[in-house]
């Protein structure tokens, strides 16, 4: 994959792993069909299938279309340049709705925390919000906790129609 020097913005971020921490950067760039294309084929272990785009074919779709999908999702790129997960920014006036995948073979690796401050440090200077606002699934406290270690706090429980199904989810926000 070739990119140009200078078009992707590099966030430093660390990462807590098992071994001493070490100094992770992450570079975000516009999400292109061909990343969109890999995105949507990546396939998380159970429960965590539950994150498949596959399990739900509206969103899959919205996700495929580049018209639809505009300019709010972003890819994220290692130092070596291989594709590690993707954002989601939707902005609403001063707040920023985030929506975050880790490839399937990083997660439970330590990873999450640095990932994601990387993400919202981008979203900080690209947009400039007041707040950050994102959405879990309640069974997934492995995100929950890594959501509460960069301080968002819980808002509230709400149901949603998804894959099929009603499910619970839990709101959080933090300051940005």
């Amino acid at each position: 994959m070739l990119r140009l020097r200078g078009v992707g913005k590099v966030y430093d971020a660390w990462a807590s792993t098992p071994a001493p921490e070490v100094l992770v950067r992450f570079e975000f760039t516009k999400m292109t069909d061909e990343e969109a294309q890999e995105i949507a084929g990546w396939r998380y272990d159970p429960p965590y299938d539950f994150y498949d785009w596959v399990s739900d074919p509206e969103d899959l779709a919205e996700f495929l279309d580049p018209h639809r999908r505009g300019d709010d999702y972003f890819s994220a790129f290692d130092e070596k340049g291989a594709l590690v997960g993707s954002f989601q920014f939707k902005r609403d006036g001063k707040v920023v709705g985030v929506g975050l995948r880790l490839r399937p073979d990083l997660t439970g690796k330590g990873l999450g925390h640095g990932f994601l401050l990387a993400g919202l440090e981008f979203a900080r200077r690209s947009f400039s919000p007041g707040l950050f606002r994102l959405s879990v699934a309640t069974f997934n406290e492995r995100a929950i906790k890594v959501y509460e270690g960069v301080g968002f706090v819980q808002r509230r429980i709400y149901r949603h129609e998804t894959n099929g199904g009603v499910y619970e989810f839990l709101e959080m926000e933090r300051r940005a």
